[in-house]
């Protein structure tokens, strides 16, 4: 979905990249890349480092809503299952930021939980859900690409085979 068969060096980022499972897979795909690995947990990017040894990816600890980076930077921008997470407001300041920072011809790949459809996993994923607190958080997981279509003009959804997961592409 990078569509980066062209560009012999991306600049890839990965917000909230938690173990760094996405973006150690981008820079093994793209060794020449320049790789960046961006959450707010220490131990959680401590983790990225163990498991990037031997691959160049820079790792910052920060806000999602305040990304110190400069304007068009990168070619992607991925974050994946932590969206739903933020508040509605650092959420969509989240995805301005992402806008900021994604290049003109760049593409965000976002992607989220889908609600279960097996009846236990769909109670137990509610549990999580109420446990979180944010009525918002429950919604975003439930809902489509209409906080996403509030900032960029072109917005596609996908659903993975399994079922248990929901990719939005985003381009400004």
């Amino acid at each position: 979905m990078a569509l980066l068969e062209e560009k012999p060096h991306p600049y890839i980022l990965d917000i909230c990249c938690g173990t760094g499972a996405v973006i150690t897979a981008f820079a093994n795909q793209y060794p020449k890349s320049f790789t960046a690995g961006y959450d707010f947990s220490r131990g959680m990017l401590l983790k990225v480092r163990e498991k990037s040894r031997g691959r160049t990816v820079i790792l910052l600890e920060g806000d999602a809503a305040i990304l110190p980076f400069i304007d068009n930077s990168f070619d992607v921008i991925t974050c994946s299952h932590a969206l739903y997470e933020l508040k509605g407001p650092a959420r969509q300041a989240a995805l301005n930021e992402m806008k900021r920072v994604i290049r003109p011809s760049g593409v965000i790949l976002i992607m989220e939980h889908e609600v279960p459809r097996h009846r236990l996993t769909k109670f137990l994923f509610n549990i999580r859900m109420f446990t979180m607190g944010s009525a918002d958080s429950k919604e975003f997981v439930k809902g489509g690409p209409e906080p996403f279509q509030r900032i960029f003009s072109d917005v596609s959804l996908l659903h993975s085979a399994s079922g248990k997961s929901k990719l939005f592409v985003c381009r400004r």
